[in-house]
C-alpha cells in the first residue's frame, strides 16, 4: 500500500518534472526526520544533563523546521521552481549532516540521539539522491 504522500502524488493531476515514487520517498524521510529531530530536542531537554544538550536541542530544532519546509515546498508542482527545490535540499541536508553529527556524538549515552542520527543520515541520502535527480 502507497504512503500517504505517495497517495497524494499519485492525485496530482499534471506532470511532474520527477518520479513521484522518488520524490514521494524523500518526502517521507524529511517528515520522519523533522519528527524524529522535534522528539529528540524533546528527549534532550528531559535530560538530567540538559545544559550538556544545548546544542544537540538548538540543532534537532533546526534541522527539524528546515526538514518540514523542505518536505511541504517538495509536495507543491503547481509553479514549480527548480531552483528553490534545489537551495532546499542542498540547505536540509546541510542540515541533517550537522544534526546527524551532534546527535551521533551523543548516540552513546542517550538512545534518542543515536535513533535521531540514524533518522538524519537517512535524510541527509535522501536528499542528496533527489538532488542528484534534480541538478
Amino acid at each position: 500500500m502507497p504512503s500517504g504522500t505517495m497517495a497524494m502524488l499519485e492525485t496530482y493531476p499534471k506532470a511532474i518534472n520527477l518520479d513521484r515514487a522518488e520524490l514521494a520517498a524523500a518526502i517521507d524521510a524529511l517528515n520522519d526526520c523533522a519528527q524524529a529531530c522535534t522528539a529528540c530536542a524533546d528527549a534532550c531537554l528531559s535530560e538530567d544533563m540538559v545544559a550538556d544538550l544545548t546544542t544537540c536541542v538548538r540543532t534537532n530544532l533546526d534541522c527539524a523546521d528546515i526538514c518540514a519546509t523542505t518536505a511541504r515546498v517538495l509536495s507543491r508542482h503547481t509553479g514549480y521552481d527548480a531552483n528553490i527545490s534545489r537551495t532546499l535540499l542542498e540547505a536540509c541536508a546541510t542540515a541533517c549532516r550537522s544534526c546527524g553529527d551532534e546527535c551521533a556524538g551523543h548516540a552513546d549515552t542517550h538512545e534518542h540521539c543515536r535513533v535521531c542520527a540514524e533518522a538524519c543520515r537517512a535524510c541527509e541520502q535522501a536528499c542528496r539522491d533527489l538532488l542528484a535527480r534534480i541538478s
